[in-house]
């Protein structure tokens, strides 16, 4: 059984495709890797600049609830 909703296909129970979420935290991640790699000034913090790359919506929601004071 398909079941289509809001872009999203379901094929079972627990198997939920969804392309639009992906492609966008793909983007958002290759584009926070160049950013972080072309600011860092040695090796190291370019892997960490990888690794937060990895994690950046978490660094997007903390200072959207920094700017609305939450």
């Amino acid at each position: 059984m398909k079941i289509k909703k809001q872009g999203c296909e379901c094929t079972s129970k627990n198997n939920i495709k969804c392309s639009g979420e992906s492609a966008f935290y793909g983007l958002g991640f290759i584009g926070a890797c160049i950013y972080y790699i072309s600011t860092s000034t040695s090796f190291w913090l370019g892997v960490l600049g990888v690794l937060k790359a990895i994690v950046w919506p978490v660094f997007l929601i903390y200072e959207l609830f920094k700017y609305l004071a939450i």
